[in-house]
């Protein structure tokens, strides 16, 4: 993740993992090279509201900076989209960002057309504080 310029720690990455892995419609494939992991790619299947079919997206993909330009990109997508076809998924989507010129051209080389824009909105969340003892014994005696 950090290759794509999403900083994060292992025990990050494990706490993420551990949710994705025991959900069905989640995929992650792995690309190794010599007993050694070089790329991976996230899929999701998932209903939708659009169409009658399932659809699918690449939720992610990265190959190494030493491993790029060797077909480890091409085959992780064949993987996926092979998957996708196994769960009747017919059509797939994805995001890149605007910077990724060399990423638009290799999807665009593999069939994918761009169709609209992405908007994101960053949201606060609050955890909720979890009351003292004194205010829980206020709230009791207020009930009295």
């Amino acid at each position: 993740m950090c290759e794509l310029g999403y900083e994060t720690t292992t025990p990050e990455m494990r706490r993420r993992l551990k949710s994705i892995l025991c959900d069905v419609r989640y995929r992650t494939l792995l690309a190794e090279v010599d007993g050694r992991v070089c790329g991976m790619i996230g899929t999701l299947s998932h209903a939708s509201y659009e169409h009658n079919d399932p659809s699918g997206r690449i939720l992610s993909l990265v190959t190494l900076p030493g491993a790029r330009r060797r077909g480890i990109g091409r085959a992780l997508i064949a993987s996926a989209e092979k998957d996708f076809a196994h769960r009747a998924v017919t059509r797939v989507s994805l995001d890149t960002r605007f910077t990724r010129k060399d990423a638009h051209q290799f999807y665009d080389s593999l069939g994918y057309e761009r169709n609209g824009w992405r908007f994101v909105k960053q949201l606060q969340f609050q955890r909720r504080r979890r009351p003292t003892l004194q205010e829980i014994r206020l709230k009791w005696r207020k009930r009295r």
